[in-house]
C-alpha cells in the first residue's frame, strides 16, 4: 500500500469515527439548531378562522329560518377522530376505533388540499350585510319574480347545508354503506375546533373524537421520519420547529372556544400509551364496540429515532407553543 493510499485510509477511518463519535453528534446538531433557528427567523404567521366568526355565518344563512336544521330527525352520526397536528398517534387511535366491523373512518381523505379548512374559511367569511339584507328580503315567485330586483337572488340556506352536506355524503358515506359499513367518518390531523363545528352542522349527530400528544413528541416523530410534511399542499410545509408549533398550537387553542355541550371527547395519546383511556366509556359514548386489544397487540409505524429534541427544538416549540400547551396540560 503506497503513502497516498495509506494516508487517505487512515483518513477515511478517521473520518468515519468522527462521524459516529460525539463530535459528529455536536457537528449535527450545530447544523441543526441554524437550519431551525433560521427557519423560525423566516416563518410566518399562521391564522385560524374562529368558531365564533363561522357561527355568525351559520346564523346569517339561516336567519330567515332560524330553526330549519331538525337534529332529532336526522339519524346519521359519524364519528370523526381530529387530532392537534401530524404524529400525534392519531392512526393508532383509528385503528383502535375500527375494530368494531360496522364502523369505518377513512384516513386523512385527500388531507394535502385541505378541503375542509378551505371551507371553513369560506363560511367564516360569509358575505357582506348588504347582501344577506337582500337575500333576507327575497321569497321569489312566479308572478313577481320578473319585476322585483333579482340581481342578488340566492336559494335558501338550508339548501345550501344540504347540498355541502350531500358532497360530503356521496364522496365518504356512501363508499362506506357500499362496502357494508353502518357508520363512517374520517380520521384528520389538519382540522381543529372551526372545521369541527361545521361538520357539526352539517351532522348535527356526529361524535368528534379529540386526541393530544405532547408536541416535543410529535415534532420529533414527524422531524426524524424525513417525511415531507404538508399542512396544506403546496403552501404551507411543515419543515421546521417553528412551523409545526405554530401549527400545533393554534389547533390545540381552537378547542377551548367550543361551547359548552359540544359533542367531543377528549384523549390524551400519553394516557392511550399508559392504558390509562376508558374505552367502555369510550365506547358507550360512541354507541359502538371497541376491541382495544387487537389493535394494541400490533406495533404499526413508528418514527422517531432520537430520544429527545435539541435544546433549540425544545426553546422554540416551547416559545410558539406556549399557549396551547397550558390549555391541554401539557405545560410545566
Amino acid at each position: 500500500m503506497g503513502f497516498a493510499k495509506a494516508h487517505q485510509f487512515k483518513q477515511t477511518r478517521v473520518w468515519d469515527w468522527a462521524r459516529e463519535s460525539w463530535v459528529g453528534d455536536s457537528a449535527r446538531a450545530c447544523r441543526r439548531c441554524k437550519r431551525e433557528f433560521w427557519a423560525w427567523a423566516r416563518s410566518k404567521q399562521v391564522t385560524f378562522p374562529h368558531v365564533d366568526q363561522l357561527a355568525k355565518s351559520i346564523a346569517a344563512l339561516h336567519m330567515g329560518a332560524p330553526h330549519v336544521v331538525n337534529s332529532e330527525a336526522d339519524m346519521e352520526a359519524p364519528i370523526f377522530l381530529l387530532s392537534t397536528g401530524m404524529r400525534t398517534g392519531s392512526t393508532l387511535l383509528q385503528r383502535i376505533l375500527v375494530t368494531d366491523p360496522r364502523v369505518l373512518l377513512w384516513g386523512e381523505p385527500l388531507g394535502d388540499m385541505a378541503l375542509m379548512c378551505r371551507i371553513a374559511e369560506m363560511m367564516s367569511d360569509s358575505i357582506s350585510p348588504w347582501n344577506l339584507e337582500q337575500w333576507k328580503n327575497h321569497n321569489p315567485t312566479s308572478s313577481s319574480i320578473a319585476t322585483s330586483w333579482i340581481s342578488d337572488l340566492y336559494p335558501p340556506g338550508e339548501d345550501f347545508r344540504l347540498a355541502l352536506r350531500g358532497f360530503f355524503d356521496r364522496w365518504l358515506g356512501e363508499p362506506a354503506r357500499q362496502r357494508g359499513f353502518a357508520r363512517w367518518g374520517f380520521k384528520e390531523v389538519r382540522l381543529g375546533a372551526t372545521e369541527a363545528s361545521l361538520l357539526h352542522w352539517l351532522y348535527p349527530r356526529a361524535k368528534f373524537v379529540v386526541l393530544s400528544r405532547h408536541p416535543y413528541d410529535c415534532y420529533r416523530s414527524g422531524a426524524d421520519s424525513n417525511w415531507l410534511l404538508y399542512h396544506r399542499y403546496p403552501d404551507i410545509c411543515i419543515d421546521s420547529a417553528a412551523m409545526f408549533a405554530k401549527l400545533w398550537n393554534g389547533l390545540a387553542l381552537s378547542w377551548s372556544e367550543l361551547p359548552e355541550g359540544f359533542p367531543s371527547f377528549h384523549i390524551k395519546y400519553e394516557d392511550l400509551m399508559m392504558g390509562k383511556v376508558d374505552f367502555r366509556k369510550l365506547e358507550s359514548w360512541l354507541g359502538i364496540e371497541i376491541s382495544e386489544d387487537v389493535a394494541l397487540s400490533v406495533n404499526v409505524g413508528g418514527t422517531a429515532k432520537r430520544p429527545r429534541l435539541s435544546w433549540c427544538e425544545r426553546l422554540i416549540i416551547a416559545h410558539e407553543a406556549a399557549a396551547g400547551m397550558h390549555a391541554l396540560g401539557y405545560a410545566k
